[in-house]
């Protein structure tokens, strides 16, 4: 806001310029000028209502932008939704990883999404609502969904290496022949869920609830860490296996993967 200042009359031109050097005389001929429409402006009362005028615009601005801060949210939620749904059944990611990140952190249920043979390396999706969510033959290395309710999800042939997927809801989820080596289950539910030819060579299945797994014929189990009590035996019993699984994904080294894009 402009504070504006009374002014004072200027003198007379001649008062104004005694003693003045001669030399001097245009540029003061023009200050005076200028002097004498400042003193007239300050006692002008139109300008001191443009000026609150001009406060109150910015006040209605203000209210206006945050009025319509829902209307910002949504489109830039369909915005993200369109990102992904033009990428299904591409193999790049195609903005997915930044599209599905931005929903989570703002809340959006991410319920049914299909992101099969999508490249998400990295995707930062703690506690995500992906209930039926379908993640077939994607590359998600090294990625971050720990709490996450993957539900009814689709996991087959996708690649987790490396993964946090501590305290994750894989209740009927299906994750046959899926790459899960160093992955990190600690605390997750497998009940029901299906893991048929997956690899879970050197995972963490601490805690994990595993008395309900529907099926593990053919699973690799060599070198898991921290595996429940009864369960290496039962899993054995029931068709899983120990083949030499590949030490690098005991590292985090996720170049050699066996699902590299």
């Amino acid at each position: 806001m402009i504070f504006r200042v009374e002014r004072e009359r200027p003198k007379p031109w001649k008062v104004y310029i005694a003693g003045k050097l001669r030399w001097l005389m245009p540029f003061l001929a023009v200050e005076w000028l200028f002097a004498g429409i400042a003193y007239a402006l300050s006692h002008w009362s139109f300008l001191e209502v443009l000026e609150y005028l001009g406060s109150f615009s910015v006040l209605i601005a203000v209210v206006f932008y945050f009025s319509e801060s829902g209307d910002r949210l949504k489109q830039k939620h369909y915005q993200a939704w369109q990102v992904i749904n033009t990428a299904q059944h591409t193999s790049g990611s195609g903005g997915r990883i930044e599209a599905l990140a931005e929903l989570n952190a703002d809340g959006v249920p991410l319920v049914g999404v299909d992101v099969s043979s999508a490249f998400l390396q990295g995707i930062q999706l703690p506690k995500a609502k992906l209930l039926r969510a379908n993640f077939g033959s994607a590359d998600v290395r090294n990625s971050n969904l720990e709490s996450a309710d993957l539900s009814y999800a689709s996991l087959t042939g996708a690649n987790f290496r490396q993964s946090d997927l501590r305290h994750v809801s894989l209740t009927s989820a299906n994750l046959t022949d899926g790459d899960f080596c160093g992955a990190q289950f600690a605390g997750s539910d497998l009940s029901d869920a299906a893991l048929d030819g997956a690899d879970l060579g050197n995972a963490d299945l601490g805690a994990i609830q595993w008395q309900k797994i529907k099926s593990v014929q053919k699973a690799n189990l060599a070198g898991v860490k921290n595996p429940p009590e009864g369960f290496l035996a039962w899993a054995l019993k029931n068709g899983a296996v120990q083949s030499d699984s590949d030490p690098t994904c005991a590292v985090g080294d996720v170049a050699s993967s066996r699902r590299d894009p």
